[in-house]
């Protein structure tokens, strides 16, 4: 390019870079509305075209400019200078986006009004572009192209594209193994097992103890007759064995109530304490169970029913969830096992390949081995050929000597004598520093023995002068700092008394958490004693039934006792 076109592309960059907002808002809307199938990379393009036209219109000319727009792809300008000279677009939205960057009145004034100044000339140019652009597809549809036709070819398979290898199996880390206290029950269980088996072994000593006071052993209830006479000729009453098994029912009822009272009355008697946590906790416990009966409660005022199906239903569709997961965790289990033995496989091919591998070096190496033996033995042949050609020069070379060695004592000479010069020259500066520096020392011990003033008067009451904001005297400053620790140490009381008031707030909620587990643990002794008595009483109830029934029996043995004397004594 020469001066002025290096010139005018200079210019054109920096303006496009300068005003890239405004031209980037005439650009964005034309992709958006007219120029939505043109590509996003003929950008620039347009944001040139669009600079000449709003800056340099006045300055190049509408020839050159003409020019400049027929050079490029006349669809393309068509398009976007029909969408650009629009008079609708410009005094409204265009004119509008672009008060947002510059003022309004410089906008109207020095880009629009120009603008549609030219708008006629331009709209002369457009049309130009519009017949040129309609002659060329008139022209393109009148001539006639040749249409070739395919031929009727078999057309071939597609070729299978090869695999590549398949990649190496990643080592995994040997897992850790499962611990064997997994497939052990644990020791709370064992201990309950033992505490059972001794309580039945216990209940068992008992009832053969108790079973022992019959004569007939274990089994005396079943095997007594019920009419007739015993071994020994005497007869037996037909309601004797219902009474022995009313006896015997009531003594395993009052031996098992024993056996179940006596853990639940050393469990209640154990002594438990309570830390903060604790209370809290069992507070929260006993808040949420009054919140759950309430629930449960209202919800039963409007007619809920029974959840018992429900929760039946809820056990067994968690056991088939459990039953899925143990699957799950079986068939994962099962895929790791895989996945190590792949590994496993995986592993011993890398391990063939290394070996095929190290086979190959071992066999470049002593290929290269061998070759560098025959270059090494090719060098030594060269190298004897260059020590007999250097022993045949040495002969010539005692004169060469004997040149050499008188010019190297003339250049000693020579340096000998320069160096005697440079080490005089250097004597003598060395002195004139010295013969300096011992004039300086005098004037300094001169100067410091004249004798200065040393004390200094400080009031403290001044400022330091330094001109500096919130500058302060030493007096202001110990009086500042008074008063801030003064108010820290307010700062401090505040803090503590508030620190006392919390942890007393802390302690009263403590002690009403405590009132309110105290009511709620004698609430519920009560209620347990309430439904032993209730208990109690329906036993009691029951009791003189079995009395009042012993006592019938009782009556009607006697009956039958004296019915069959008077039958011996009439017989």
């Amino acid at each position: 390019l020469n001066v002025t076109e290096e010139k005018f592309v200079l210019d054109t960059l920096a303006g496009c870079t300068e005003y890239k907002s405004i031209l980037d808002v005439v650009v964005n809307a034309f992709y958006v509305q007219d120029g939505r199938y043109c590509p996003i990379s003929e950008r620039n393009l347009y944001l040139v075209i669009c600079y000449l036209a709003t800056f340099q219109l006045e300055n190049i000319g509408l020839q050159h400019f003409s020019r400049i727009v027929k050079s490029l792809d006349t669809a393309k300008m068509q398009k976007f200078l029909r969408f650009f000279f629009n008079d609708l677009y410009l005094n409204t939205w265009i004119k509008d986006e672009w008060s947002h960057f510059y003022d309004s009145v410089y906008v109207k004034e020095n880009l629009i009004d120009p603008l549609l100044r030219w708008q006629p000339k331009v709209q002369q140019l457009i049309e130009k572009l519009t017949d040129k652009l309609n002659n060329r597809t008139t022209t393109v549809k009148t001539s006639r192209v040749t249409q070739p036709k395919e031929f009727n070819l078999t057309v071939p398979k597609p070729r299978a594209i090869p695999l590549p290898p398949p990649a190496p199996l990643p080592v995994l880390a040997k897992r850790q193994p499962v611990p064997p206290s997994t497939y052990k029950p644990p020791k709370e269980r064992k201990q309950l097992e033992e505490i059972k088996t001794k309580n039945i072994q216990k209940a068992k000593v008992s009832i053969r103890s108790l079973t022992c006071i019959c004569k007939g052993g274990p089994f005396f209830l079943n095997t007594l007759p019920v009419q007739g006479t015993t071994s020994t000729g005497r007869e037996i009453d037909p309601f004797l064995p219902q009474y022995l098994e009313v006896v015997w029912e009531s003594v395993l009822t009052q031996y098992f109530e024993d056996l179940t009272k006596q853990p639940q009355d050393l469990i209640d008697n154990i002594p438990i304490k309570l830390n903060t946590a604790a209370i809290l906790r069992e507070g929260a416990l006993y808040q949420r169970k009054l919140e759950e009966e309430l629930k449960r409660i209202e919800n039963l005022q409007q007619g809920a029913g029974d959840p018992s199906e429900f929760l039946e239903w809820q056990k067994q569709m968690r056991g088939k969830d459990l039953e899925e997961q143990l699957a799950e965790i079986e068939c994962r289990r099962l895929q790791g096992k895989l996945s190590h033995e792949e590994a496993v496989l995986a592993r011993q091919n890398v391990i063939q390949e290394n070996k095929k591998k190290a086979d190959l070096l071992r066999e470049e190496k002593a290929e290269l081995m061998h070759l560098y033996a025959e270059k090494r033995l090719q060098e030594q042949k060269e190298m004897k050929e260059l020590v007999e050609q250097v022993t045949e020069g040495h002969k010539n070379v005692k004169q060469v000597k004997a040149k050499i060695q008188e010019y190297k004592q003339q250049i000693v000479q020579q340096v000998c004598e320069e160096s005697e010069e440079l080490l005089r020259q250097a004597l003598e500066e060395e002195e004139e520093k010295n013969r300096k520096r011992y004039e300086l020392i005098q004037q300094i011990r001169a100067i410091e023995s004249i004798p200065s003033i040393k004390h200094k008067f400080v009031d403290l009451t001044e400022t330091g002068g330094h001109g500096l904001f919130g500058e302060m005297s030493i007096v202001e400053l110990r009086e500042r700092l008074a008063l801030l620790k003064e108010a820290q140490k307010a700062a401090e009381e505040e803090k503590r008394d508030q620190i006392i008031h919390e942890k007393q707030a802390k302690e009263q909620l403590l002690l009403d958490k405590l009132d309110q587990i105290s009511q709620f643990r004698a609430e519920l002794g009560r209620a347990a004693a309430l439904k032993q008595e209730e208990k109690k009483k329906s036993q009691s109830g029951e009791r003189p039934m079995k009395d009042e029934r012993i006592l019938n029996l009782q009556k009607k043995i006697v009956e039958k006792t004296m019915e069959r004397k008077k039958q011996e004594g009439l017989l």
